[in-house]
């Protein structure tokens, strides 16, 4: 009875929420995720030693963003980015671009991150999924014997206004409105 009302809005930018097409934000997340990823690649191409850049991306159990970073391929075999490790050697190029979701886990269902000594729980109890990257980096390292690094883009997927896609931008002004 009362005049009061509420409307919620899902409050991640996973794409991982039941019963919707697309969550707000995803898209400029993925546009964001893509543009950096191709960056990357383009920077990790010029070297002439065999080497290895692992991209962790945001996703708990979604690994929607992760498979964004494919988005800005503009020619067969342009920004060779793989998902997850690589199961092909280095023959084929110098350079491998590695995306991976943060919540990846092995077969026993634990967080490569807590491979490491990161791995923390927020005020939620949730554990922080951060730092799966550099514990690939320094498996990598030590099994292949390549040049490796890793890169957290943590925040700036969700927090960049610069490459905010239209339909964000519709949806936010939109649900302001109402």
């Amino acid at each position: 009875g009362s005049d009061i009302r509420f409307i919620g809005i899902p409050k991640t930018i996973d794409n991982d929420l039941v019963l919707t097409d697309h969550t707000p934000g995803y898209g400029s997340a993925a546009k964001y995720v893509a543009a950096s990823v191709r960056e990357i690649a383009l920077d990790a191409s010029v070297y002439q030693q065999k080497a290895v850049t692992i991209v962790e991306l945001m996703g708990r159990h979604a690994g929607w963003l992760t498979a964004a970073s494919a988005l800005a391929r503009k020619l067969e075999g342009d920004n060779w980015a793989l998902i997850y490790l690589p199961e092909e050697d280095l023959e084929k190029q110098n350079s491998v671009v590695v995306c991976v979701s943060e919540g990846i886990s092995d077969a026993s269902g634990t967080f490569i991150c807590e491979y490491g000594d990161e791995a923390m729980v927020d005020n939620f109890g949730h554990k922080m999924l951060t730092g799966c990257g550099k514990v690939l980096e320094n498996f990598i390292r030590h099994r292949f014997g390549v040049k490796v690094r890793s890169v957290e883009l943590n925040v700036n997927q969700r927090c960049s206004g610069m490459l905010a896609s239209e339909t964000d931008i519709e949806e936010a002004a939109e649900a302001g409105q109402k």
